[in-house]
C-alpha cells in the first residue's frame, strides 16, 4: 500500500497527464486497473477518471465506440459501464440446445444498455436475400444494466395470448462459461425484510473480482451464504428432474409481469440511426418492476400482488396456497415437501429426531432390500424428499436465477453433447477468422442455384445456418459444416450434423458447372477441395455421405456440390446481429419452453409463427 507523501511510485503516474495516463492503462485489464484506484487516496481520483474507463470499456470490443457514448448516458460513469460490460461480455455469442432437432439457435447479442438473447425462428430465406431480406426472431432473455453497473435479468414467455416478463437475479458468471442455466434458487432475508441475495451479478462484480480472495472451498457457494456462514443448500441441480421442472413453473407463475404495451418493444435498435430515446424509455420502465417504489398501473403482478417487496422473489407461503388450489388426487410431491418444510420450523426436539431415525430405518431397508428395490428408493422416494426439503429450508423465499457456468463438455464436430434433463443452452465455440483458417464462422446458405434466390419452380428455400470449424485429423486438416439451424417443417437432418466435411490440403478437380450467377454476373472461382456431404446413410441418427466439392469463389461464397446427384448448397458469411437489426420479432414460447425446449420434437414447433417453408430437397 502506498502513503500519499510516498515520493516514488505514485507521484510519478501522478504527474502525467490525463490523457497519457489512459494511453499507459491500455495495457491494464480492468482489474488492474481497480487494485490500482486503492493504492492511495490520489491514485484513486486519477484510477477512477471517466478517461480511464472509457479505455477500459473499448479494450473490452463488446460494442463500438459511437455505442458507448451513448450507452453511458443511462449510467453513473464509465467505470459503472465498464463494470456492467465486463459481466456480459462472456454470455455473448451463439448458444443452443439438440431439442427440437430442428433447430434452437439463441443469439445472445448487444441491446441498449443491455444484452438480448434472441431465438432465429426456423423459416424460408425471403425474396430479397440475405442482404435485405428480413428474419424471424422471438425474444428469449434479457440482462438488462442498471445505472450502478449491476444487472438483471428478465426470462420472456407467451402465456393465454400475452407477452410476460418473469423477472430474475444473475447467480454468476464465469469468464469461459459454456452452459447458460434457468434455475430456482432458495434467498434469506435480512431483519429489515430486504434480501441478502442483490440482483447483481452476485460474486462477479468488479469489487469481488479484482479485489477479494474467495478460498477454494467457497466456490461455487453463494454470496449471501458465505456473508452469514451458513451451510451450503443442496444445488438445484440435485434435484429431480420433476421437481425442477414443477419449481420453475411455480415461481414463474408467481413473479410474472404483463408486458405493458409501451415496454413490448425492440429492445436493440433497429438500425444504426435510429433514436434511442424510446429504447432509453423502454429501459426505464422495465428497471422500475425491480423497485419497490414502481407505478403499480405500470407494472402490475399478473397474480395481484403489491409492489412493496422483491418482485423476482416467491414466497414459500405463496407457493403453498398455490399448491393447495388442487385437489388431493393431483398433488404433486413438490407440494408435500413444501409443507413439511414449513412445518419442520415449528416441530420440537423430539420430533427432529423422530423424523430423522425413521428416515435413517428407510435408508437401511432399502440398501439390504432387492437390487430393484434398492434402485427405486434412492431414485425416487427417501432421498428425492430430503433434498427437496432440505433445497427449500435454506431460503425465505425462492427466485428465477441464470447461471452462467462452465463445464466439462465433449462434443462432436464442434457440436456440444448435452444433458436431456437441465434447462440449459449450450455455447458453440466460434473460431475467428485467420491464417490458414479463413473460412472459420457462420455462415447461412441454401439448397439450389442461383444462389440465396427463390425461383419459379421453388419460391421459397429453406433457410440453413451452419458453424463452419477446422480439425487436424491425421496430419491434415478438414474443414466441417455444422448444421445448426434448418428451415424446414419436418427436420431432414439433426442438429449437429455435419453437412460436409473437406480435406482442405486435397485439391478437387471437379469443374464448376455454371459460369454466372443469378444477376447474371460471372463467378471467378478462386479454388476447390475435395470432401463428402451428408446423405441418408443408417438412418436420421447416423446419416451416411457421399463425395462431393467445395468451391471457394473470390467473392467470398462457398458452394459444396454432390458430385452423383449434382445437388448444391451455396452458402455466404452473416453477420447476425445485422439481420436481427433488420428482422421481424415474433412472440416467444411459453417461459420455460422459451429457455430450453427439452421435448424431443422433429418437426417446427414455432411453425405458428413462421413464414411457412416446404421441405427442402436435400441430397439423399
Amino acid at each position: 500500500m502506498l502513503s500519499d507523501n510516498n515520493p516514488c511510485g505514485s507521484k510519478l503516474l501522478l504527474a502525467l497527464p490525463d490523457d497519457t495516463f489512459a494511453v499507459v492503462t491500455q495495457s491494464l485489464m480492468p482489474k488492474d486497473v481497480f487494485n490500482l484506484s486503492v493504492c492511495c487516496r490520489s491514485l484513486y481520483a486519477l484510477a477512477s477518471s471517466d478517461k480511464v474507463w472509457l479505455t477500459q470499456c473499448e479494450l473490452l470490443r463488446v460494442i463500438p465506440h459511437r455505442d458507448l457514448i451513448e450507452w453511458r448516458k443511462g449510467v453513473n460513469s464509465y467505470k459503472s459501464l465498464c463494470r456492467f460490460l465486463f459481466n456480459v461480455q462472456p454470455i455473448i455469442g451463439i448458444w443452443v440446445h439438440q431439442n427440437p432437432e430442428l433447430g434452437n439457435v439463441v443469439y445472445v447479442m448487444p441491446g441498449f444498455i443491455s444484452v438480448v438473447g434472441c431465438r432465429i425462428i426456423p423459416q424460408e430465406l425471403g425474396p430479397l436475400g440475405f442482404e435485405e431480406g428480413p428474419i424471424l426472431w422471438s425474444p428469449v432473455f434479457e440482462i438488462i444494466g442498471d445505472v450502478d453497473g449491476s444487472s438483471v435479468f428478465l426470462l420472456h414467455g407467451r402465456e393465454r395470448e400475452n407477452n410476460y416478463m418473469y423477472p430474475g437475479s444473475i447467480k454468476g458468471v464465469d469468464r469461459n462459461c459454456n452452459v447458460l442455466l434457468l434455475e430456482v434458487e432458495p434467498r434469506q432475508q435480512s431483519n429489515g425484510g430486504k434480501l441478502v441475495h442483490s440482483k447483481s451479478f452476485v460474486g462477479n462484480s468488479l469489487e469481488k473480482e479484482f479485489s477479494r480472495k474467495i478460498c477454494p472451498s467457497d466456490r461455487g457457494v453463494s454470496k449471501s451464504v458465505r456473508v452469514h456462514g451458513q451451510k451450503p443448500s443442496v444445488p438445484f441441480s440435485r434435484l429431480a428432474f420433476g421437481d425442477r421442472r414443477k419449481l420453475i413453473e411455480i415461481v414463474t407463475s408467481q413473479i410474472r409481469v404483463k408486458v405493458p404495451q409501451l415496454a413490448d418493444g425492440l429492445s436493440f435498435p433497429s438500425s444504426e440511426t435510429e433514436d434511442l430515446s424510446k429504447l432509453s424509455e423502454r429501459r426505464s420502465r422495465v428497471l422500475h418492476m425491480y423497485k419497490p417504489d414502481s407505478d403499480p398501473d405500470d407494472w402490475k403482478a399478473d397474480h395481484g400482488s403489491s409492489t412493496d417487496h422483491d418482485p423476482t422473489q416467491s414466497d414459500l407461503g405463496e407457493i403453498r396456497k398455490f399448491l393447495d388450489k388442487t385437489t388431493g388426487s393431483s398433488r404433486s410431491q413438490l407440494h408435500r415437501d413444501v409443507y413439511r418444510m414449513q412445518c419442520s420450523k415449528k416441530k420440537s426436539l423430539v420430533g427432529y429426531f423422530r423424523d430423522s431415525f425413521k428416515h435413517i430405518i428407510g435408508k437401511s431397508s432399502s440398501i439390504n432390500g432387492s437390487h430393484e428395490h434398492s434402485k427405486s428408493s434412492s431414485s425416487s422416494e427417501n432421498n428425492k424428499h430430503a433434498q427437496f426439503q432440505e433445497f427449500l429450508r435454506s431460503g425465505d423465499t425462492v427466485g428465477l436465477t441464470l447461471h452462467a457456468s462452465t463445464a466439462r463438455l465433449s462434443s462432436y464436430r464442434a457440436w456440444p453433447n448435452m444433458h436431456d434433463s437441465r434447462f440449459a443452452l449450450y455455447k458453440l465455440p466460434n473460431q475467428e477468422p485467420m491464417d490458414g483458417q479463413e473460412h472459420a464462422g457462420l455462415w447461412g446458405g441454401t439448397f439450389g442455384w442461383p444462389p440465396g434466390k427463390p425461383s419459379a419452380d421453388k419460391p421459397g428455400k429453406a433457410l440453413f445456418f451452419l458453424l463452419l470449424s477446422y480439425e487436424e485429423s491425421q496430419g491434415q486438416r478438414h474443414l466441417i459444416g455444422t448444421k445448426i439451424l434448418e428451415g424446414t417443417h419436418y427436420v431432414l437432418h439433426p442438429n449437429g450434423s455435419a453437412m460436409f466435411i473437406v480435406n482442405t490440403d486435397e485439391p478437387s478437380a471437379e469443374p464448376f458447372p455454371w459460369d454466372c450467377d443469378g444477376d447474371s454476373n460471372v463467378v471467378n472461382l478462386k479454388e476447390a477441395f475435395s470432401g463428402e456431404g451428408i446423405a441418408n446413410g443408417y438412418g436420421f441418427r447416423y446419416p451416411g455421405s457421399k463425395p462431393g466439392s467445395l468451391f471457394v469463389f473470390e467473392d467470398g461464397m462457398l458452394v459444396f456440390m454432390w458430385k452423383e446427384s449434382r445437388a448444391v448448397l451455396t452458402l455466404q458469411r452473416v453477420n447476425l446481429q445485422h439481420l436481427l437489426r433488420k428482422g421481424e420479432r415474433v412472440p416467444p414460447l411459453p417461459p420455460i419452453a422459451n429457455f430450453s425446449y427439452l421435448t424431443k420434437s422433429y418437426s417446427n414447433v414455432y411453425a405458428g409463427f413462421s413464414n411457412g417453408s416446404n421441405h427442402a430437397s436435400s441430397p439423399r
